[in-house]
């Protein structure tokens, strides 16, 4: 966490700067503990302090504590072994597997062929942290079969893991030959275009902005 005083005077105004939490609108950042924080420090990286802005704010409330100590968030990120659980859970849909198969074979004339390696967990937030996803049938429906069409783009497989109104999590089997920048550049580029195209409307909420996405990102390989 870092410094109050190395933060934007609106995080230095915002509760999630002195009492990290998980998302609450994010069911994946709360079975895999992945605390608010992160969302945070990566809307900020990309940002001028000056001019920061952030949809997530949320009004520092104060509270005198008697026994003159702070209280602290507890560490509550899961065991390697459960965030595969849950990772592997999430895996497991028709569709999933479906597609699964569909980037393999498109990859290639021989599936079998194909050496799928390193398999990494991505997240990345909406520009400014907006909350512009309803999470309606719809828009999940068409968000998965987008992020299951870049696959060809990493040499492996994509699929998208969970979205949050802010941001989402996205799955990757990489076959190791392309960077975790060059993947990641190239899935924003392709899911952002794609869904600008189809939901006009997000574009009139991105604060004048025309990208959806913001450039910073979390990586992790987890197999």
């Amino acid at each position: 966490m870092a410094f109050l005083s190395e933060l934007p005077e609106l995080c230095r105004q915002c509760g999630k700067s002195t009492a990290s939490s998980i998302h609450r609108n994010c069911r994946f950042c709360r079975d895999l503990g992945i605390h608010e924080e992160v969302l945070c420090y990566l809307n900020r990286t990309v940002q001028n302090p000056a001019e920061f802005k952030c949809h997530a704010f949320q009004p520092l409330l104060r509270r005198d504590d008697s026994s003159g100590t702070r209280a602290t968030t507890a560490d509550v990120r899961p065991k390697e072994h459960l965030k595969k659980e849950v990772i592997t859970r999430l895996l497991q849909s028709d569709k999933t597997k479906y597609n699964r198969a569909l980037a393999l074979q498109r990859l290639t004339s021989d599936p079998e062929g194909v050496f799928v390696d390193i398999k990494y967990h991505f997240a990345w937030n909406v520009n400014h942290r907006q909350p512009i996803f309803n999470l309606d049938a719809g828009i999940l429906d068409f968000a998965h079969d987008v992020f299951s069409g870049s696959s060809e783009l990493v040499g492996g497989f994509v699929t998208l893991l969970w979205m949050a109104p802010d941001h989402v999590h996205v799955y990757v089997d990489s076959d190791g030959e392309h960077s975790v920048e060059t993947m990641v550049q190239d899935i924003k580029g392709f899911s952002e275009n794609a869904m600008l195209a189809r939901f006009v409307e997000m574009k009139e909420k991105l604060d004048g902005k025309f990208e959806l996405w913001d450039a910073a990102y979390y990586s992790e390989t987890i197999g």
